[in-house]
C-alpha cells in the first residue's frame, strides 16, 4: 500500500509538471506569472513543499522544481524558496536516516532508492567534508543527504557542508529556469558557466568514487 501511494504521488506530480510546461508553451510565461503573483507567498510556500516532497521521495524529480522556481518567481525569490526548502528537508532526510536507521526509510523511499543510498554511505563521508561538499551538490543530494544520516556523521559535520552546496548548486540551475523564460541574457550566461562548474565537480567526484571502490575491492 505504501508504495502504490508513493506511485499516485510521482504520477500526480509528473502530471502537474507536464500540465504547467505545456499551458507555458501554448500561452506563454506572463500569464501564468499574473497568476502566481496574485497567489503571493503561496507561490513559493507550494513549490516549496513540492520539491521538498521530491527530497524525502528520491524518486521524484526535484531539479525541475528549481527550474520552474525561476522561470516562475524570478531569480531572487526562486533562489530563496529553493535554499530554504533544501536545507530544511534534506536536514529532515539525515535525521530521519540518522534517528530511524535503515528499515524504515527503505520503507519510506523503496528498495531502489535504498540501494543508492547505501552505496552512497559506505564511501566514507565522514571526516571528508570536501567529498560530502561535492556529492550534495549533484542531482542526487537527497540520497547522500540519507546516506549520511545512516553513515553516523554528526548533525554539525552534515550541516555546513549541506548550507555550501546548497547556495553553490542551487543558484545556476534557478538562473537557467529565470533566464530561459525570461530572456536575461546575463542570467543565462551565468547559468551556463555554473552548470559548466557543477559538471566538473560531478566528473571529479565520480572519479573519487571510482578510485575508492577501486582500492576497497
Amino acid at each position: 500500500m505504501p508504495r502504490f501511494r508513493r506511485f499516485l504521488l510521482i504520477a500526480a506530480v509528473i502530471a502537474g509538471l507536464a500540465v504547467l510546461f505545456h499551458l507555458i508553451n501554448v500561452h506563454g510565461l506572463e500569464p501564468i506569472r499574473a497568476q502566481v503573483e496574485r497567489l503571493g507567498v503561496w507561490a513559493p510556500l507550494g513549490i516549496l513543499f513540492l520539491r521538498g516532497v521530491s527530497i524525502i521521495l528520491p524518486a521524484l524529480p526535484s531539479t525541475a522544481y528549481s527550474l520552474l522556481a525561476g522561470a516562475l518567481l524570478g531569480f531572487q525569490t526562486g533562489f530563496i524558496t529553493i535554499v530554504v526548502c533544501d536545507l530544511i528537508f534534506c536536514q529532515a532526510a539525515f535525521l530521519l536516516a540518522s534517528n530511524y536507521g535503515r528499515g524504515p526509510i527503505q520503507k519510506l523511499v523503496g528498495e531502489g532508492a535504498m540501494k543508492t543510498i547505501e552505496r552512497f554511505s559506505r564511501n566514507q563521508l565522514e571526516g571528508n567534508p570536501f567529498l560530502l561538499t561535492g556529492l550534495l551538490m549533484t542531482g542526487l543530494f537527497d540520497f547522500v543527504s540519507y546516506a549520511a544520516g545512516l553513515g553516523g556523521i554528526p548533525w554539525r559535520a552534515f550541516a555546513l557542508p549541506l548550507l555550501a552546496s546548497v547556495l553553490l548548486s542551487s543558484a545556476p540551475i534557478v538562473a537557467l529556469g529565470a533566464g530561459i523564460f525570461s530572456g536575461g541574457k546575463l542570467l543565462l550566461i551565468g547559468a551556463v558557466f555554473g552548470m559548466f562548474a557543477l559538471a566538473i565537480v560531478a566528473s571529479v567526484i565520480q572519479q573519487r568514487m571510482r578510485k575508492q571502490k577501486g582500492s576497497d575491492a
